[in-house]
């Protein structure tokens, strides 16, 4: 899920405040910033993470670095395209949302 900072900054870009441990009842509103309602910061939480969902599961997904570095060598060796088919199975499976 999105964090409250993401959140409260989605909302408004230029809002000053703290969080401490991710508690919306340890936000502390600095400057003179409006204070957001929690009910807000939790909806956008929710959008934030449903327009991301395919992030985690893509991150999960593709090979390592080190797999696709060797992909990549041995597909300029082979003259073979082993990486991009990897990458594109990846997404084509985890599509976004």
């Amino acid at each position: 899920m999105a964090d409250i900072a993401e959140a409260i900054l989605a909302i408004n870009s230029s809002a000053e405040f703290t969080v401490n441990a991710e508690d919306y009842n340890q936000i502390t509103w600095l400057n003179g910033t409006t204070p957001i309602a929690v009910d807000d910061i939790k909806t956008k939480q929710a959008e934030l993470t449903k327009a991301n969902s395919h992030v985690g599961p893509r991150s999960l997904a593709y090979p390592s670095i080190q797999d696709q570095l060797d992909m990549q060598y041995w597909d300029k060796v082979n003259s073979t395209t082993t990486w991009q088919d990897a990458i594109a199975k990846v997404k084509s499976d985890n599509p976004k949302g």
